[in-house]
């Protein structure tokens, strides 16, 4: 099963009208578990920063509905958002120059290559991470990309059924990562090679929310590889589930999760 696919088609959708893409963001934002978590710890943050400008590096900005969040809610901000993929990128610039976002900069960038110093106050890494082989090289990178106290925000897969995937041998649900997922042992021990202190640290999509991922995320996206006709029958699928699938997602998101197939961690330079 392939992501990037069905990704490809939602952004040759989107790109055509602005508000597809307000609509787009907003669903991903609703629909995904990791938005919820991500999202309230990027509000958390901005807090420590009181009131001053913040600059904030978007490393591996995809859609850009990251970029679109932080750009509204976490201000006065400035915002540099690159990703490895140009065509993402390009349609990136288009929407924000559309929505006369002024505070938003996007790039054509290599993680394992860049050489920002001392540049910004905020990393914001989604999903990036467990698609990098070279990973200590990236977090080093982002190391040295950071001011003094500054903050790195990591979104990945555990190794506790990220991906799908429970097994070393076993093939991803996603089919692009490079790892299942990690640790919290493994991801904190190669932070703290690259310089860096955990500042705090969560398991995501528990029990409840590894049911609803696979409920209102999984399910449909195997349907869809299956046959596109299955986006006809999507809105009926929906109705029929997302109650269920909110209302796991909400116990997941409430809770304290002992162990799950996400990791949402904070580390500090």
């Amino acid at each position: 099963m392939y992501y990037d696919p069905i990704k490809n088609v939602f952004a040759a959708i989107i790109k055509k009208f602005s508000f597809l893409t307000v609509l787009f963001y907003n669903t991903l934002d609703l629909m995904f578990l990791r938005s919820w978590y991500v999202r309230r710890e990027l509000k958390n943050l901005r807090k420590v920063f009181d009131q001053k400008e913040i600059s904030i590096y978007d490393a591996g900005t995809g859609y850009g509905q990251y970029s679109y969040f932080m750009s509204k809610k976490l201000l006065p901000n400035k915002i540099y958002a690159v990703d490895i993929k140009d065509d993402w990128i390009n349609n990136c610039k288009r929407f924000f120059e559309k929505q006369n976002l002024r505070n938003v900069l996007f790039g054509v960038e290599d993680l394992t290559k860049i050489t920002h110093e001392n540049k910004f106050d905020l990393i914001l890494s989604v999903d990036v991470m467990e698609h990098i082989e070279d990973d200590i090289r990236v977090f080093k990178n982002f190391y040295k990309a950071l001011k003094p106290g500054g903050f790195l925000m990591i979104n990945t897969p555990s190794i506790y059924g990220g991906s799908d995937a429970h097994e070393d041998e076993d093939e991803s649900f996603i089919g692009e990562h490079a790892r299942i997922g990690y640790s919290f042992e493994e991801l904190e021990a190669k932070l703290n090679l690259a310089g860096f202190s955990v500042y705090q640290k969560k398991y995501t999509y528990g029990f409840w929310g590894d049911k609803a991922w696979r409920l209102g995320i999984k399910y449909p996206m195997l349907l869809l590889n299956a046959s596109k006709i299955f986006f006809i029958l999507l809105p009926f699928y929906y109705l029929a589930t997302l109650p269920f699938t909110f209302l796991m997602m909400y116990v997941d998101y409430s809770g304290n999760n002992k162990i799950g197939s996400g990791i949402n961690l904070i580390a500090k330079k």
